[in-house]
């Protein structure tokens, strides 16, 4: 058990983000694994990255949890997770360059679906075909998550498993590249992709991945039963869900609560809290209706003042995010799909010295009134949303850690928040630091 772990039976929690993804969750995980016995990875692939700041160091991760930055707490990747071999050998490396001690604890499914080099051609050229197209580009970030989740579902998947019959995946990849190579030249006008590097990079990996292959559902059901906490990671956000987010400018997997159990192998009845994380206004990276954009280029704009005290930019590729004041209505949407037990407030730092701050508290649709983001895409971008105004307040959060020290007004704002989603904040991050947060409630006591 950590030296800091809460005593009593194990308690599991799932850590989501309830907007369109870098909501601040790396952070919050990290700090909370100060009570975790493991952490693990539901969904998504490289196309998540999470920044965690450690005593001022920057650390920035894309598939190994983030949990690994601390000493002793297990590290899983579920089923649900799609895998490129060379990029989680790159990140474990990288890690282990700053020594941080990885392959003792980390836990890969043997079910993950592998990324290899055709999903990431696939990936680009057919972006690149939507860029000319009326249609226009999704925003993916090229990594070839879509289209190795299209292989899974057409069940012909090569999965980490595979890579233990070196004949049998090698068979399977050419039968993979002769069929991807046929959309490659004829539909989509790219080069067709050589299968020979592509075994032999990718066998030299498993000798790698080998000893990090396991049975992680069968693992974290054992673990459970001997007490452990359990934390489960999200990646991206509610609203870019393949099912309940803003289709078709989604990512490829299920980014809600209820994903981590079929995306680990864990019951769904042993998952005891959701963790849902919000930034205390709105960003998304890539294409899609957004009610509540701000302009960000034009300096002196609440928008810019956002983007720029934010520093928001995309972890994996750099891109500017978009910002935009909260969404109270997009965010009720969130609590209802996952179940949120409670919230925690990200980057309310952010919002220091502006003189007033709104909250988008519905919108107008031809003439109706919404409570709640509607679920077709083209509807929300005719969406016009309704503010209300709160005044803000020129005293810094950055950096608090006590509920009390926090101004007025923000408590104002937060409180009104709450009224809006109907769901309580137990947690406010007020810096990019593990220490910068602000507890009412425990997610693992609660």
């Amino acid at each position: 058990m950590q030296s800091g772990q809460l005593r009593g039976s194990g308690r599991n929690v799932v850590v989501v983000g309830t907007q369109w993804g870098d909501e601040g969750k790396g952070k919050i995980v990290d700090w909370m694994t100060d009570h975790a016995d493991g952490v693990v990875r539901f969904q998504g692939g490289h196309n998540a990255g999470h920044t965690l700041v450690i005593n001022g160091r920057k650390t920035a991760l894309q598939l190994v949890p983030s949990g690994v930055m601390r000493e002793g707490v297990a590290c899983y990747i579920g089923n649900g997770v799609v895998v490129d071999p060379a990029h989680l050998i790159a990140e474990i490396e990288r890690l282990e360059g700053i020594g941080v001690e990885v392959r003792s604890r980390l836990f890969l499914s043997e079910s993950c679906p592998l990324i290899l080099p055709f999903h990431v051609e696939l990936d680009r050229a057919r972006e690149a075909k939507r860029e000319s197209s009326a249609g226009g580009k999704i925003g993916t970030t090229g990594k070839g998550i879509g289209p190795a989740y299209e292989d899974k579902v057409a069940r012909r998947a090569l999965r980490v498993m595979d890579l233990k019959a070196p004949v049998r995946f090698e068979a399977k990849l050419r039968e993979l590249v002769a069929l991807h190579n046929a959309e490659l030249t004829a539909v989509l006008g790219a080069q067709a992709l050589d299968a020979s590097p592509m075994v032999d990079a990718t066998l030299r990996a498993a000798e790698q991945l080998r000893p990090l292959m396991a049975d992680v559902g069968y693992r974290l059901y054992n673990a459970h039963r001997a007490g452990a906490n359990l934390l489960f990671e999200g990646a991206q956000g509610t609203l870019l869900d393949i099912d309940h987010g803003t289709y078709p400018f989604v990512t490829s997997s299920n980014c809600v609560a209820g994903n981590a159990a079929a995306g680990s192998g864990l019951g769904p009845g042993l998952l005891h809290y959701i963790l849902g994380i919000t930034k205390a206004y709105t960003t998304r990276v890539g294409g899609g209706p957004f009610p509540t954009e701000l302009p960000i280029d034009a300096p002196g704009t609440v928008g810019h003042h956002l983007s720029t005290v934010g520093q928001e930019r995309g972890v994996v590729t750099g891109r500017p995010r978009r910002c935009g004041w909260l969404d109270a209505a997009a965010l009720k949407r969130s609590i209802i799909i996952n179940g949120v037990s409670g919230l925690c407030i990200t980057k309310l730092d952010v919002l220091d010295g502006l003189p007033e701050i709104r909250i988008c508290t519905g919108y107008r649709l031809r003439g109706t009134v919404l409570d709640v983001l509607p679920l077709d895409a083209e509807e929300i971008a005719a969406c016009e949303p309704i503010y209300e105004t709160l005044p803000g307040w020129s005293d810094t959060t950055a950096g608090l850690t006590n509920w009390e020290q926090l101004p007025a007004n923000a408590h104002r704002y937060l409180a009104r928040m709450q009224e809006l989603i109907g769901a309580p904040i137990d947690m406010v991050s007020t810096g990019p630091d593990r220490v910068h947060t602000i507890l009412l409630r425990h997610p693992f006591r609660a």
